[in-house]
């Protein structure tokens, strides 16, 4: 199976929270695992998490590609073509 075009183009901006989701960090709310947004940075929290802040992003933004912000995790995921790279 190809590599979908949003993985295969998407891009590596620095995290605008590295200490954690954004929301999440705002609220005093709590994240079980985070995801950087791959075309702004943003980092949300993931869908095991009570907000599921990442997706929510994508939904809010368009921006189709999360990369794991987890160490030692180096997997991205696509929402528009549901594929993982």
């Amino acid at each position: 199976m190809a590599i979908c075009e949003h993985l295969s183009h998407a891009d590596d901006p620095a995290a605008q929270t590295p200490e954690g989701c954004a929301e999440c960090l705002a609220s005093g709310s709590r994240w079980v695992h985070l995801r950087r947004c791959l075309e702004c940075g943003h980092v949300g929290c993931c869908d095991s998490s009570p907000n599921k802040h990442a997706t929510q992003h994508f939904h809010s933004t368009g921006h189709p590609v999360i990369q794991s912000f987890e160490a030692g995790e180096e997997w991205r995921w696509c929402f528009v073509d549901n594929q993982m790279a």
